[in-house]
């Protein structure tokens, strides 16, 4: 069976919509923590490796201390191993990062669901999307772009490795647990809590079929 590491950063993280697709097409998850109390995670035995969002912002001094310095190293030790990275959100600031792209605080963050462009005949769905980001990217010259909105890159490929801003991995039932762990931010930008989970419940059905697609995209991808 392949195996895909999936990297989250908080407790109430889990791969959703994403996980399943993967699962359903035959690959079996081992979801592992990375933050600053947990130890590196092995890529031995691994065909693909996934990194979820974070609360983080990847530019933070503290927080490559404590320990996105360590996950620099396991995106690093996949390239050296030509296993492909799937990001999301700050796992796509990652890999932007990474492949010499720089991530900034956005002056219009995105949370809600969003429809997107796509660019370069890339086959990424106009969605919509669930986005909940603070910062944008500005990719590296040998990046393709996939795919954008009007306030940021929403998707990309540079090599094997694929990043999306938006967050393919949303259902209601994560979307509950990231309120509950704290719904402060949310309304601090006028966000309607409750209706923003029903919204999410509405959509699920529909965004589960996408997250199906992007994976297949993301398979093809790296088949090439």
């Amino acid at each position: 069976m392949t195996r895909a590491l999936v990297l989250r950063h908080h407790p109430e993280d889990h791969s959703g919509l994403i996980g399943q697709a993967f699962e359903s097409r035959g690959y079996e998850i081992d979801l592992r923590m990375m933050n600053e109390t947990s130890t590196t995670p092995s890529l031995d035995g691994y065909d693909v490796f996934v990194i979820l969002g974070s609360k983080s912002a990847v530019y933070d001094r503290e927080v490559e201390a404590a320990w996105f310095g360590r996950e620099m190293e396991l995106i690093a030790e996949a390239q050296r191993r030509s296993i492909p990275i799937f990001g999301i959100c700050f796992g796509a600031q990652a890999l932007c990062l990474y492949h010499g792209g720089t991530v900034e605080r956005s002056n219009d963050p995105e949370i809600g669901w969003y429809e997107v462009e796509e660019r370069n005949d890339s086959g990424v769905s106009s969605g919509p999307w669930f986005e909940f980001h603070f910062d944008h990217c500005t990719l590296p010259e040998r990046a393709e772009l996939w795919a954008t909105s009007p306030r940021a890159v929403q998707a990309f490929a540079v090599g094997r490795d694929v990043g999306v801003q938006f967050h393919p991995e949303i259902d209601h039932v994560q979307l509950r647990d990231w309120f509950a762990s704290g719904i402060e931010e949310a309304r601090d930008f006028g966000v309607d809590v409750d209706a923003l989970i029903a919204q999410t419940q509405r959509e699920t059905p529909a965004a589960r079929q996408r997250a199906g697609e992007l994976v297949d995209l993301f398979l093809r991808h790296i088949a090439r």
